[in-house]
């Protein structure tokens, strides 16, 4: 059994317990994911730097908050992809920005997918099982070890 690894970035609290409550929910496939939680994008890009450094795991999957203070989602998207040893990590935008302009930009700067967060909690959580089904255990994409 292959535990796979997310980084959930999103600054809001509740929106974190919310993610959190709805990834932990049923399990799904063969594995359960471990979450790291990342409360902004220089926190992000902390961690995942340090993993490189020190040769820990990568995430197998980066859901991204868009609006965010300080560094924004598509300056850390940025960061990713500008580095050898993150840029392969799918990123999902996970945002409540249903605008068109944020959808292109993201995708522009090299997004993975763009997921609008449900109001509902019911279908926030079908979401969340459906991303974490389709990007941990479907996708295949290739790894920097």
């Amino acid at each position: 059994m292959t535990t796979h690894l997310i980084l959930l970035v999103d600054y809001n609290p509740n929106d974190l317990e919310l993610a959190l409550s709805a990834i932990g929910g049923e399990k799904i496939g063969e594995s359960w994911p471990e979450v790291v939680v990342a409360g902004g994008g220089q926190e992000a890009l902390e961690l995942l730097r340090s993993a490189v450094v020190q040769g820990k795991p990568l995430p197998d999957l980066i859901l991204l908050d868009l609006k965010m203070p300080q560094m924004d989602g598509l300056a850390v998207l940025d960061a990713i992809r500008a580095e050898d040893g993150l840029r392969d990590i799918p990123v999902v935008m996970l945002t409540t920005s249903g605008e068109d302009r944020d959808i292109r930009d993201s995708y522009a700067h090299g997004a993975s997918a763009y997921v609008i967060k449900p109001l509902d909690f019911a279908q926030f959580s079908e979401a969340m099982r459906t991303i974490q089904a389709f990007w941990t255990n479907l996708n295949r994409h290739p790894r920097v070890y």
